[in-house]
């Protein structure tokens, strides 16, 4: 079997031609002793067990080197578009568990991920709370040659930092108040697998220096023990936090950030990829109906355009929370009332009485009924178009076309209020720098 083009070795034949067929020998061997043995003892089935089990990871170390070198020769074209490039990667077999879109900025950390996974380089994965960086880890290590080893997942930040070096490393008994059993550490856990190690920028500067050390020696010591054991762990790092500047600030060990980072890419936040909102929506969706054992519910279309134009402060997993929580609330049909208060677009109605005094003491100052009306009617009419510009980024045909209105129309709706699309479009700026 030859993969793609190898370079040969001083007998001419490629490299890969002889990987393989010194596994062909050795199998081979193995049938030969099975077929000419007239009785196993149990240590001698022990024994094939082994060896078989060795020629298997042997085949899917392999296997993972000729999908790296794949990988690595499907240099993406950059006149590619998002759409085949995002196809290319589907169709080299790559795993991922979900659904992503077409964002260049996405497709480029996948990219990167694909080529990353079948070595056992380190990888930091930065980017927003939510954006699916333990997800990525995930996908590291279901493309990588441990995919069939454990996968340890450890919350860094969760860890007080008293119990961080037995948490990572483990300790012997005795060896603190409590300590009544020897213990193994996530590390040990982990050996010949994946640990992701998730808000590492929150480890303390004590535990940087013991994780350095790991990352140089590849073994561990137990807390209480002096015995050093070796380790052979894939470590994968995220974090939500700037650690380049952390390290100009001195909160950060230099060394231990660029031995992590050999490989380094990251993830954008939502809503730098709202063409995924869609796809998300869906996928949501049918989860949350499949684990609440329901049909999917439906989505209304004032709720489809909030859901779109959300900034989506938690990134994916705000927006699984609350599709989880319409599918659970809602019946037939999501709405508005639906979505949690806080992130709630106010009713027009409500931002009329309640957002100011001055239309308030209007109100409640009419002479009769009608006027009462009237001056509720104009408030709502004029909270609503604002919150419309604020929505589309002060875009006027944009914010017509969402309400099916006639631009001129709009244009009058907008003058008779004061209401200035610029000022709106300004503000959207701001927002973004």
């Amino acid at each position: 079997m030859k993969i793609l083009d190898q370079p040969e070795s001083d007998s001419g034949v490629p490299a890969s031609a002889i990987s393989y067929a010194g596994v062909i020998e050795k199998i081979e061997i193995l049938r030969s002793t099975l077929r000419w043995t007239s009785r196993l003892e149990r240590p001698e089935i022990e024994k094939l067990l082994r060896q078989a089990s060795a020629l298997r990871d042997e085949v899917m170390q392999l296997s993972h080197k000729e999908r790296f070198v794949q990988a690595a020769a499907a240099e993406p074209r950059r006149d590619l578009s998002a759409g085949a490039r995002r196809q290319a990667l589907m169709e080299r077999s790559f795993i991922f568990e979900g659904t992503f879109g077409d964002n260049p900025k996405l497709l480029e950390a996948l990219e990167i991920a694909e080529k990353a996974a079948p070595t056992d380089l380190p990888v930091l994965i930065d980017g927003e709370s939510g954006t699916g960086k333990e997800l990525m880890a995930k996908v590291i290590h279901a493309n990588g040659s441990r995919a069939d080893k454990p996968y340890i997942s450890v919350n860094c930040g969760a860890i007080p930092e008293n119990l961080i070096e037995s948490e990572l490393f483990g300790h012997r008994k005795g060896a603190f108040t409590g300590a009544t059993n020897d213990r193994k550490g996530k590390f040990e856990s982990a050996h010949t697998g994946t640990i992701f190690l998730d808000e590492i920028g929150e480890l303390p500067l004590s535990g940087q220096v013991k994780l350095l050390r790991v990352l140089e020696a590849h073994e561990i010591q137990r807390v209480g023990s002096d015995e050093p054991i070796a380790v052979d762990t894939r470590i994968v790092a995220a974090t939500n936090r700037n650690l380049r500047r952390w390290c100009e600030e001195g909160r950060f060990r230099e060394d231990l950030f660029y031995r992590l980072s050999v490989i380094h890419l990251t993830l954008p936040s939502l809503r730098e990829r709202r063409d995924e909102i869609p796809l998300l929506l869906a996928y949501f969706g049918d989860e949350a109906a499949a684990a609440l054992k329901r049909r999917p519910v439906k989505i209304s279309p004032r709720l489809r355009d909030f859901l779109r134009s959300y900034d989506y402060p938690g990134n994916i997993r705000e927006l699984r929370n609350v599709v989880y929580r319409l599918a659970c609330l809602a019946g037939d049909m999501a709405d508005i009332e639906h979505l949690p208060v806080d992130i709630r677009p106010r009713s027009s109605l409500s931002i009329a009485i309640g957002s100011s005094s001055a239309s308030g003491d209007a109100i409640a100052t009419a002479g009769s009924l009608s006027e009462a009306k009237r001056v509720a009617s104009d408030e709502a009419e004029r909270a609503f178009l604002e919150r419309g510009l604020h929505e589309v980024g002060g875009t006027v045909a944009e914010l017509a076309r969402r309400y099916e209105m006639n631009r001129s129309h709009l244009q009058m709706l907008l003058k008779k209020h004061g209401l200035h699309s610029k000022d709106f479009r300004q503000a959207a700026q701001r927002n973004k720098q």
